[in-house]
């Protein structure tokens, strides 16, 4: 969402706020002060984590011995891991600049 009026952006940042709802900061359009950065660099973290967690993901369901507590317990992982990824998604998508109607 921008305010064109004030030269400013709202964004989602990739982490909850108070009772695990949505936060977002307000910030200039060039996005490069300090809340703005350590967002880029934790959802950066977060994408590395899913991907590393998904990489696990393929090795635990190979292995016929993997036993449905540790199942459950990669469940959870991946649902947290594909909710960040989500949530950096929809924030990167918001900033993305709109099209010329052309």
């Amino acid at each position: 969402m921008s305010h064109p009026t004030r030269g400013t952006t709202t964004r989602l940042l990739p982490w909850p706020g108070p009772e695990g709802k949505t936060c977002h900061l307000l910030t200039d359009d060039n996005g490069g002060g300090y809340l703005s950065r350590l967002a880029d660099n934790i959802e950066s973290v977060q994408l590395g984590m899913g991907s590393e967690l998904l990489g696990h993901a393929r090795e635990l369901l190979d292995d016929p011995k993997t036993g449905t507590g540790e199942l459950r317990f990669l469940s959870v992982r991946l649902t947290e891991a594909l909710q960040d990824a989500l949530r950096v998604a929809e924030s990167r998508g918001a900033r993305l600049p709109v099209p010329d109607g052309d």
